[in-house]
């Protein structure tokens, strides 16, 4: 038989992985930085792509955990489940994403286009609301954790949108650059 997915080693293991892959991921931030190619541009564009996808991939898949934990019982095994899934989804992923992601997005803002261009303060804007979306889940991990969810699987279905809209805008703006 194999060993639980759920479980404190399991959990200790995925822990050490996600922090070796976020080491690397630094390491070659910092090493671009420090020793800068003639196309830094493009590998900080090519690392804050990545994050986004990652933070983005959390956002879309948070919430469809929040549907299904909605119709599982308080403290059954299944609930306990969905507590691990979006506990690690959450600080494992989303968390660590979303802060290379403005990382790099600022200093890519700063450095290219020098916080200038109305598309770049309206995309700025989007997403300081994705960001605030992204706390919203965070308090909901919480509350989960806690059994103490008040919304219903539907409600959870809408907001599983926003980010998918948020998304949408964001990435018209920054490639049409409308004004």
């Amino acid at each position: 038989m194999s060993e639980k997915q759920t479980g404190e080693g399991a959990g200790r293991r995925a822990r050490l992985r996600a922090a070796v892959a976020l080491t690397l991921f630094a390491l070659l931030a910092a090493v671009l930085i420090l020793y800068p190619p003639d196309d830094l541009y493009l590998w900080i564009k090519a690392l804050h792509i990545i994050a986004v996808i990652s933070w983005m991939s959390g956002l879309l898949y948070l919430p469809r955990l929040f549907v299904y934990h909605t119709d599982a019982p308080a403290g059954s095994a299944q609930s306990e489940t969905f507590k691990v899934m979006e506990r690690r989804l959450y600080r494992v992923i989303m968390q660590p994403a979303m802060g290379l992601a403005w990382l790099l997005g600022l200093y890519l803002a700063w450095s290219v286009y020098g916080f200038q261009g109305g598309w770049l303060h309206a995309k700025l804007a989007f997403v300081v609301l994705l960001t605030g979306v992204h706390q919203y889940y965070g308090r909901a991990v919480k509350a989960f954790a806690e059994d103490r969810n008040t919304k219903t699987g539907r409600q959870w279905r809408f907001w599983n949108e926003a980010p998918a809209l948020l998304m949408i805008l964001i990435v018209v703006l920054v490639v049409v650059k409308p004004f």
